[in-house]
């Protein structure tokens, strides 16, 4: 049997239970699991972390490590049981007919050996081709995952291409030998929303053209929709939820399931009108899973004496096929009841203008040949000519890819470097030029940040009280020990953390609490302007929900201006109040959040919102995939920054694109845009994303 002769169920999980092996105890990871995958489909896994997901996906490539271990159930791949297969028979079928694309693409390629030779050593090792075969395959697999160049690309190390190329090797190294079965696990959480894109509609091309079978792991409900047939929703090691797409998102039949939903921003989210409904509680260890239904402490519709008396097994949901459900109730809870509205909260009045940018420019000067320090001096230009305001109260985000100079304008805000030209003004003071060692203690404490990664924001040596009392006693607040103390228990109070956390160590404490410490120590001094650059990407769906809502009703009360970066362009959407985006150092748009959302768009903004997933059947988006990488600002493109990637190039005369960098046309009610486009090119310009009528 050849391996594309098969017609049943390419994968078959049956009541999988995997475990793992410590000195105290056994940890159940994964309990009565089973999903199936059909040729040619994709099934979507998704739920929060330590759910099981990647757990499952390491079951299937038998590669649980020493302590790991398959207690119950089976997985048949192509009828055959993984499970009783000899370590020469996995090797044989590991990396030929199932094939798995990790999170972090450089963690898959040898950083010494090129990219060429680690492409051919795929079919060379499992087909035994010759190596001029191997090459041929390389540079046609190159070519279909549509990297430019692609000789130069196999002869290229990995260090010397995007992590968007990367991710793509890897995917081109997965389908060397045209696998029957893909497994990707969170395969673009570490690229931009732009490359996100791209490398969805080609993971979804290539397995229309190959024929591939894939199980999608992801957090990410949107991407889910674009990329899968069928979805399985996982809580605390149980499938919650099976169905195809359309079942589950449109007729869910799950508490849990409708509760990710609530806590992500959907259009027509409102931080006023309709915030945000965070899961409560927290998600439970697995050797502390409640009685009955994982899902009942934390569950709208728990019943006592009901939900926790047994073990719950997947039921059928009625008039679906493959739709089911682990939840007793499903049958009885109205699933179209509006949601309860949590109090609808008063919009903070925007005050008056706090923090100036006029003119910015932050370049960096770099050695041509940086290794050694030889050659030409070269500049980055990371900002060029940063132009805004922004009030007391009001959120601005401040939106775009890596590379687009979002940060270094943070680090020059918070002194952390100097401008190299411009003016920042905070209260009329300028503050461009000092270096934070130099600023005195009521600017450092006027200006914070709230850091994306809450891991590594926080002393492990110190408890999370004694941390937030030293940002106190460096802001000089509290006269006495036991002032600071006060103060701190306060701010835990602020943060909606128990007072009993104040002797805990960052250890004890998950993602979400972390970064709400973090928030805590930032509002220590009374911070007036909050720079959060990617506070919540690195936090799960329902704990971002409730982060979101923390900073916004400190903001509320403290009436704080919060700077939030971010390239989740759902979550600006539903929080900011205005949007400047940026591109290669240029502010290309800034308007209202209303305006920046709605046509006429700066050709990028347009791109960008067509990159979102937007986890709504309803919604339908127009198409736009942005083709190439940002250029380097090392060696910007002449003329508008924008013009190597803009498909509304052809429409300006006389190729000003290239030649100059546009001016900033202000349109209605302050809208500005930095583009050579016509005021009737413009109007032409249609909506990115509509919502279907009911």
């Amino acid at each position: 049997m050849t391996k594309w002769d098969y017609d049943g169920p390419i994968l078959e999980i049956d009541k999988l239970s995997i475990s793992f092996f410590t000195r105290l105890r056994e940890i159940p990871a994964v309990m009565d699991f089973s999903a199936k995958v059909m040729p040619g489909e994709a099934l979507g896994l998704v739920g929060e972390s330590g759910c099981g997901k990647s757990t499952v996906a390491l079951g299937v490539m038998q590669d649980l490590g020493v302590n790991g271990r398959i207690v119950g159930g089976s997985i048949k791949f192509k009828g055959r049981d993984l499970c009783a297969m000899s370590p020469e028979e996995l090797r044989d079928i590991r990396g030929s007919e199932i094939a798995m694309i990790y999170q972090e693409p450089m963690a898959s390629l040898n950083p010494a050996m090129r990219i060429g030779k680690q492409l051919m050593e795929v079919p060379m090792i499992h087909e035994g081709v010759s190596e001029a075969e191997a090459y041929q395959r390389a540079l046609e697999v190159v070519t279909d995952v549509k990297l430019p160049d692609p000789e130069r690309m196999l002869k290229s190390f990995p260090h010397q291409l995007s992590g968007g190329q990367q991710q793509r090797i890897v995917i081109a190294m997965a389908l060397m030998s045209k696998p029957s079965l893909l497994i990707l696990d969170e395969p673009t959480t570490a690229l931009d929303v732009t490359v996100e894109a791209a490398v969805v509609e080609l993971v979804k091309d290539l397995g229309k053209k190959y024929g591939t079978s894939m199980l999608f792991i992801s957090h990410n409900l949107g991407l889910v929709l674009e990329t899968c047939d069928r979805i399985c929703v996982m809580y605390s090691g149980e499938a919650v939820e099976r169905g195809s797409i359309e079942d589950v998102f449109d007729q869910m039949r799950h508490p849990y399931t409708q509760a990710l939903f609530r806590s992500i921003p959907l259009p027509g989210a409102d931080k006023n009108a309709r915030p945000l409904v965070a899961i409560p509680g927290n998600f439970p260890l697995p050797h502390e899973r409640p009685k009955g239904c994982n899902f009942g402490p934390r569950c709208d519709y728990f019943e006592a004496g009901r939900c926790d008396a047994t073990d719950i097994m997947m039921a059928p949901v009625e008039g679906n096929e493959r739709h089911e459900s682990r939840c007793l109730k499903f049958n009885e809870i109205d699933w179209n009841a509006p949601i309860k509205a949590s109090a609808v909260k008063e919009k903070g009045e925007i005050g008056r203008t706090v923090l100036k940018m006029d003119n910015l420019k932050k370049y960096y000067e770099v050695a041509a040949n940086a290794l050694f320090g030889a050659g030409d001096k070269k500049v980055v230009k990371a900002n060029e000519t940063l132009t805004f305001e922004a009030r007391e109260s009001e959120t601005l985000a401040i939106v775009g890819e890596s590379g687009c100079g979002k940060s270094t304008f943070a680090k020059v805000l918070m002194g952390l470097e100097t401008a190299t030209d411009g003016k920042i003004l905070l209260d009329n003071a300028e503050i461009q030029g000092t270096a934070i060692q130099n600023r005195d203690t009521k600017t450092i404490a006027d200006v914070q940040m709230v850091f994306q990664n809450p891991f590594d924001t926080l002393n492990p040596s110190m408890t999370v009280g004694r941390q937030i009392i030293r940002a106190l006693e460096i802001f000089k607040i509290g006269k006495t020990d036991a002032e600071r103390r006060e103060k701190m228990l306060e701010l835990l109070d602020l943060v909606k953390l128990p007072r009993a956390f104040a002797d805990r160590m960052p250890r004890q404490l998950s993602g979400g609490q972390k970064q709400r410490v973090g928030i805590a120590r930032a509002f220590a001094g009374g911070a007036r302007i909050v720079v959060a650059d990617e506070p919540v990407s690195a936090l799960d769906v329902s704990v971002q929900a409730a982060v979101t809502d923390l900073l916004m009703e400190i903001q509320r009360r403290e009436k704080t201006t919060l700077l939030f970066i971010s390239h989740d362009l759902s979550i600006v959407r539903y929080l900011s109040d205005r949007v400047m985006v940026m591109y290669l150092g240029h502010v290309v748009e800034l308007g209202t959040t209303d305006q920046v959302f709605a046509p006429p768009y700066h050709p990028y903004t347009e791109a960008l919102l067509s990159a979102v997933p937007i986890a709504d059947t309803k919604v339908q988006k127009k198409h736009i995939v942005l083709e190439g990488d940002i250029p380097s600002a090392m060696n910007p493109p002449p003329g508008c920054p924008f013009q190597t990637r803009c498909r509304w190039k052809s429409k300006v005369a006389g190729g000003l694109c290239d030649k100059e960098v546009p001016p900033v046309q202000t349109l209605d009610n302050g809208h500005q845009i930095k583009c050579h486009l016509s005021a009737a090119d413009f109007a032409e310009m249609e909506p990115v994303i509509k919502v279907a009528a009911e």
